[in-house]
């Protein structure tokens, strides 16, 4: 054989592949996407020649620390599907996806295509919202979720649940779960009898 085999990384380079990684995480989902390289390597205590030795750019670097998030994200969505109450499923993937992105910034910018030529990012992004979107058809079906439900909703819900400003991450996570309840209000289908009870109410104090 006269091929050549990958060599397996060094255990520094490894420990340092590690350590850029998990610092990445911590600062795109602190500051976002828009954080420096530079702050990444010296929150991993390597110097700016290693981290681009590593991770030549951001996009390389951010589609790697968010594969995590990303894998999540199809599993929140893989297990709304396998609900077989289809309203349930959408209320589960809403309040966990909001949470998920809560959790970090970075997360929020990638899956919305602030990095449009992360392949990985694109693909996985894709396949959430065909997901969800066949998700929101089987709801809407079974006449739980309103009938003007769009695609674009959920991405409403998403871009103003990283709008959600607070003092620490665990109340902007409590804040964003009490939104996803909200949201989650504000797309339920409302009954016809109550419909009608409402009209009832309008015309009798008209």
């Amino acid at each position: 054989m006269t091929g050549h085999l990958p060599h397996p990384l060094r255990s520094d380079a490894l420990d340092n592949r590690e350590r850029i990684l998990a610092a990445a995480r911590a600062v795109f989902a602190a500051e976002g996407l828009t954080a420096p390289m530079r702050a990444i390597a010296r929150l991993a205590g390597v110097g700016p020649a290693t981290l681009y030795r590593r991770f030549p750019t951001k996009q390389m670097l951010a589609a790697e620390a968010l594969a995590g998030e990303m894998r999540a994200c199809r599993d929140i969505v893989d297990a709304g599907l396998a609900d077989p109450d289809p309203w349930r499923g959408f209320c589960l993937v809403i309040e966990n996806i909001c949470e998920l992105h809560a959790r970090s910034a970075g997360f929020t910018a990638a899956f919305l295509s602030a990095f449009p030529r992360a392949m990985d990012i694109t693909a996985d992004r894709e396949y959430a919202l065909r997901s969800m979107a066949e998700l929101a058809r089987r709801a809407k079906d079974a006449g739980q979720l309103r009938a003007d439900f769009v695609l674009d909703d959920l991405i409403l819900v998403i871009m103003a649940n990283s709008g959600i400003q607070a003092t620490s991450p665990q109340a902007r996570i409590a804040g964003s779960r009490r939104f996803a309840a909200l949201a989650i209000r504000a797309f339920q289908a409302v009954p016809d009898a109550l419909t009608q009870a409402a009209a009832d109410t309008a015309a009798n104090t008209g």
